[in-house]
Order: structure tokens, then sequence, then C-alpha cells
């Protein structure tokens, strides 16, 4: 089952009011004057964008899936690849960005091209690290589809590593999720990455 209650809604709606109250805080905290014309609104839309960047915890998996899974005679690998995704370090709230790799073995059933994007979105909408958000991805496709195998594979670029810390402007994270004959059958995985490979 996914992890650290993924399937589930976890929250209906973020309370804004007490988020842009914290940030008013924040930002007379680090020594601003809250009171000068750049920053009269800057909690507001702080907050308003908070919501929409950690939105996935509003989103419940059955309500993006809904009824776009397809009954499919097709037993070969179906792949989407960079897929873009834009997530929160839950470590420290600084976005990391890249690219998601989705490639499953269907059984019976395929699932809808725009809801492997969404499903995505719903897991980088949230507090994440790269890890838990890859095999978040995998296991929900892995359910939802009834597949044989699924395989996930993240690229990102973490600011908490370029804009703090080490500051290391080129580092790239990449992890991966292989489940099913993803995981048990060399041949697949070699099938997936070469497929990735032959990108432009």
């Amino acid at each position: 089952m996914p992890r650290r209650g993924s399937r589930a809604r976890t929250s209906k709606k973020i309370r804004r009011k007490p988020v842009e109250q914290h940030w008013a805080k924040i930002i007379e905290a680090i020594g601003e004057d809250l009171q000068r014309p750049g920053l009269a609104d800057t909690p507001k839309r702080a907050a308003k964008a908070f919501e929409f960047l950690t939105r996935g915890y509003g989103q419940a998996v059955e309500d993006v899936v809904n009824e776009a899974l397809f009954p499919s005679d097709s037993s070969e690998m179906i792949l989407v690849q960079d897929v873009e995704l834009y997530s929160l370090c839950e470590h420290h709230l600084l976005p990391f960005i890249g690219k998601c790799h989705v490639a499953y073995i269907p059984t019976g059933k395929v699932i809808g091209l725009s809801k492997v994007a969404r499903l995505v979105d719903v897991f980088a909408r949230r507090l994440q690290i790269q890890e838990a958000l890859t095999t978040q991805i995998a296991e929900t496709i892995m359910e939802v589809t009834e597949a044989e195998g699924v395989g996930v594979i993240i690229e990102a670029q973490h600011m908490c590593m370029m804009m703090r810390g080490v500051e290391k402007q080129n580092s790239v994270m990449k992890t991966s999720a292989m489940l099913g004959t993803f995981r048990s059958s060399q041949k697949t995985r070699d099938e997936f990455l070469s497929l990735l490979q032959m990108r432009p």
C-alpha cells in the first residue's frame, strides 16, 4: 500500500489565514517592515502561493483517476516520460524541480494519459523527500492499474542544495522505484532504461 497516507485526502483545504499570520511574523522576525509598499500584501500572497504549492493534501487519488481506466488488450510497456514536477523539500521548505518518468505493463486495463501526470502532481504538491515521492507514485500506479509491473524514475535539482549549504549548482538527484516485473526482470528494467535513452 502507498506510504505516509498517500491515498487518503489528508486535509480538506489549507487554513490560509493562520498561514498568512505566520508569514507576517516571519517577515517581521527578520527585521523587515510590513508597512512598506513592497511587503504590505506579501503575507497574503505567500499564503496563497503556499496553498497552491501544497494542494496535493486536498486531493484524493480516487477523485483524480475518476473513471479514466479503460479496457485494453495491450501487454507491452507503456512509458510516460519527462513529466515536469515541482515539489517542496520537507526539510527546508525549498523547491525541488525535475522530471518524472513512469512506465507500466498493463494487465487488461490502461489509465488515461493525462491521469499519470495528474497523479504525479498529487504527491509532488506536498512536503516531500524525493525518495518517498518516487515510491508513492509507483505504488499508486501499481494499485490503480493492477499492472504487472511499474517503474518510476525521478531526476531533480534541489534548491536546498543549490541555494544554501554546499551550494552545488549542477547537482542532480536521481531516484527509482521498481515494482513487480520491473524489479524481478532484468530484461524489463533494461527495456525501460533503453526507452529513456532514446529521448532527444
